[in-house]
């Protein structure tokens, strides 16, 4: 099975709604050009340690989060989702140099944390005022939302997320619909 075969079945097993809603009609027509360079790589990789940082568990660039965001995007995003995406990369740049002078990879751990806070709340305030302003129809995610979907999407079902984070049965035994559960511990997977 090749890459994208894999991300087509996960895609489909875990819900497009997740990584925007038009992310299957891509496949038809992924696979091309690089749509993000080793340096957006490198910054996403940290963007995506500062949402998922190392601790006593495994961050977001043990499971490689940059790398699968660059295959996802280029296989599974049409042309208008990769600018989206590509200008969430340019808006976590352009908020760096405007709030501390400096690209977000020459920041520091609490400054990084701070764009990306900033860059949360701008995106919560946009779908909230996106909701009220239109009940019933559903917008596209912007670039910094694409960015953090995807960080959770990579790591949460990477090797590293799934069996060192999360609980994890490769064959699960029977089912208990009352499992007892303890404040504090992980949450299970399965694959």
């Amino acid at each position: 099975m090749n890459r994208r075969e894999l991300l087509k079945m996960i895609a489909a097993a875990t819900g497009t709604a997740l990584v925007g809603g038009q992310a299957l009609t891509a496949f038809a027509g992924g696979g091309g050009e690089e749509a993000l360079t080793d340096a957006d790589v490198r910054l996403l990789d940290e963007v995506a340690e500062t949402l998922l940082p190392r601790t006593d568990t495994p961050g977001a660039k043990d499971a490689e989060v940059g790398d699968f965001m660059r295959v996802f995007v280029r296989d599974c995003y049409t042309a208008e989702q990769q600018a989206r995406f590509r200008d969430g990369i340019a808006r976590v740049e352009a908020h760096s140099r405007a709030a501390h002078g400096a690209g977000f990879l020459a920041l520091d751990a609490p400054r990084r944390g701070e764009v990306v806070a900033a860059l949360d709340r701008e995106a919560r305030a946009r779908l909230e005022s996106e909701a009220r302003s239109q009940a019933e129809t559903q917008g596209e995610p912007q670039g910094f939302t694409l960015i953090k979907q995807l960080t959770l999407f990579g790591f949460f079902t990477s090797k590293v997320g799934g069996t060192e984070v999360l609980r994890y049965v490769a064959v699960p035994g029977r089912y208990d619909g009352d499992l007892a559960y303890e404040p504090g511990e992980p949450a299970w997977a399965t694959t």
